[in-house]
């Protein structure tokens, strides 16, 4: 029994665990062969590590023996002798030229002529002015008498006594045409924004289905001289909102103020986009 148990002792935890089991099965060779392959790879891993490290001091190992020897060149210092610069010597200045002589200031003198002796001329009667010559006639000798003017100015023209203007003459304008372009357009009381609401207050949305989405038209119409409103025409693709747009302008019963050139009153046709959407 002591037998047993030295024997026993001196077994591996291999030769333990596998004791009366299958040997050959791959588990126990493993088991068996691990500490020789952990101390193979742990030998070939320092040696490669070894080489990757030393690698680099090799590589400059065999760079400095295959290195080519270095030459050495003798440099010997050489005294530089520097020329002496010229010096330019400056140029003489030519003297200034001497300033002109001043002139003496000449004294004024008049010069004196001394008239000859000549014979007195024969005296003549200078003619007279002409505001003499026009109180009175003109002749060879004086004459004493009454006052004749030889120049008579004509009469004035006769004064009716009323004066001349001349009027501004404005140009007439058409009570038939229909003016598209004035000096003062056609205006609604309270202004477009009032007659807009009033278009929107008067629409009867029931003439329409209720599904044609965005619909647009533009009413035109003529307002008169006396500020009703005439001709009323909408343009638009659908017939059903044309008609109620027709409608709803003649509804409006509000005098317009009619639009004006030079003053006077014309016949204006006068634009007027609308825009509603119809959602069912």
């Amino acid at each position: 029994m002591a037998d047993e148990n030295v024997y026993n002792s001196n077994l591996t935890l291999d030769e333990i665990v596998f004791e009366n089991r299958n040997k050959e099965y791959g588990a126990y060779d493993l088991r068996s062969q691990y500490p020789k392959l952990l101390t193979k790879s742990f030998i070939i891993g320092t040696a490669l590590f070894l080489v990757a490290a030393l690698s680099p001091f090799i590589y400059l190992t065999i760079q400095r023996l295959n290195a080519p020897e270095k030459q050495e060149v003798k440099a010997d210092l050489v005294e530089v002798i520097q020329e002496d610069k010229i010096i330019e010597q400056p140029k003489e200045e030519e003297p200034p030229p001497p300033p002109p002589p001043k002139e003496e200031e000449k004294i004024e003198i008049i010069q004196n002529v001394v008239p000859e002796p000549v014979k007195a001329p024969k005296l003549e009667t200078p003619p007279p002015p002409i505001s003499k010559q026009l109180e009175t006639t003109t002749g060879l000798v004086n004459q004493e008498g009454v006052k004749a003017p030889a120049y008579t100015p004509p009469p004035p023209p006769p004064s009716t006594g009323t004066r001349t203007s001349t009027a501004e003459v404005k140009p007439q304008v058409s009570d038939t045409q229909v003016y598209t372009e004035v000096e003062q357009t056609a205006e609604f009381p309270g202004g477009i924004n009032a007659f807009r609401n009033k278009f929107q207050n008067s629409f009867d949305g029931s003439a329409m289905s209720g599904d044609e989405g965005a619909v647009k038209t533009e009413i035109t119409f003529v307002v008169e001289r006396d500020g009703s409103i005439t001709d009323v025409k909408a343009s638009g693709k659908n017939s059903d909102f044309n008609a109620e747009a027709v409608r709803t302008i003649k509804s409006i019963k509000n005098k317009w103020a009619p639009a004006k050139i030079n003053g006077q009153a014309v016949r204006y046709r006068f634009r007027f986009p609308v825009s509603m959407n119809f959602e069912g």
